[in-house]
């Protein structure tokens, strides 16, 4: 029997790649000398496409393959696939969600607890020997007075709200519309949100809709006291003006695992001790990354299978058959 064919963007873990090749005639774009000469050899044969997070698939490249029919994605976001144009053409794109989400929830919770508290800081201290020389760290701002704001209240902005119940900290949150099946307070004004929380989480997702929503004027009714974790998107915090903002002290700390040019990060944040910085390690363990990478491979599988994938995303609804 023939062998479908996939296009690969760029490396993925090695179970995908290799229950694709297994299964597929697989072709590495990232391997080709010449991208134009090998997509030309091999664009009438492409049906699926597997992609990672940092190699975009847009409107032009997916138009180059006429028997494209789903675009599987590793990670629950998936803001460098054009999904919108692909919807309009009649191509799937797939995500990886609910599997990743309650272990990006965890990594949330550790990076509060890190910036309220100064854990980094207070290692750093021991480290250099200041808790012999110097005595011991300085008292630390508490959870017990705060209240935290999520902006995106979707799978992992629950699972981080339903923590933060455990702790008995108040949780109120932002969106597109009010969620009618949730206790949390609402907030359609994202500045009045942040105005009135302590602790800022942005769970968004990265894209044109959300570039720049963390803003100066968000980061300024946050005020002094006040704490940004993202683990959605770099693209949804204005960089600059938040680097601004650490540097002038207009806000206390920042809790950082995403950014806006990863995985280069900026000079200026690196060098200020008053934030957490971790290299997008959200759902980085292997039970997740495993179970991630399983739901790459199998949405190809089902489409290939029954014409229907598992997970679509909502830009690109499978057909009723």
């Amino acid at each position: 029997m023939t062998k479908r064919h996939v296009l690969m963007t760029g490396p993925l873990m090695r179970m995908v790649m290799e229950q694709l090749d297994s299964a597929y005639e697989v072709h590495r774009l990232w391997e080709a000398k010449d991208r134009d000469r090998f997509l030309d050899a091999v664009a009438d044969k492409i049906e699926a496409i597997a992609v990672g997070p940092h190699t975009p698939v847009d409107g032009a490249l997916m138009s180059r393959l006429p028997k494209l029919k789903i675009v599987a994605n590793f990670g629950v976001g998936y803001d460098t696939v054009d999904a919108r144009w692909a919807g309009q053409h009649g191509i799937i794109v797939t995500n990886t969600p609910d599997v990743l989400t309650e272990e990006v929830a965890d990594t949330t919770l550790g990076l509060i607890l890190m910036t309220v508290r100064r854990l980094s800081e207070a290692e750093r201290w021991l480290r250099a020997g200041k808790w012999a020389s110097e005595g011991a760290f300085p008292l630390t701002p508490s959870l017990r007075d705060r209240r935290v704001g999520i902006v995106g209240l979707g799978r992992i902005g629950k699972a981080i709200a339903r923590r933060l119940d455990a702790f008995r900290v108040p949780v109120v949150y932002h969106g597109r519309r009010e969620q009618r099946d949730v206790d949390y307070g609402y907030y359609p004004d994202l500045v009045a949100m942040a105005r009135d929380v302590d602790v800022l989480v942005a769970v968004a997702p990265g894209g044109a809709e959300t570039k720049h929503m963390i803003s100066t004027a968000v980061l300024d009714a946050l005020g002094p006291d006040g704490i940004l974790i993202n683990v959605g998107r770099g693209s949804v915090v204005d960089e600059q003006a938040l680097i601004a903002a650490l540097r002038d002290r207009r806000i206390l700390s920042a809790g950082l695992d995403v950014f806006e040019n990863e995985p280069h990060v900026p000079a200026e944040l690196i060098a200020m001790d008053h934030v957490v910085l971790l290299p997008h390690v959200g759902s980085a363990s292997v039970h997740t990354r495993n179970r991630m990478g399983q739901l790459v491979v199998d949405n190809i599988r089902s489409y290939f299978e029954t014409g229907k994938p598992l997970t679509p995303v909502p830009e690109t609804p499978v057909p009723a058959t």
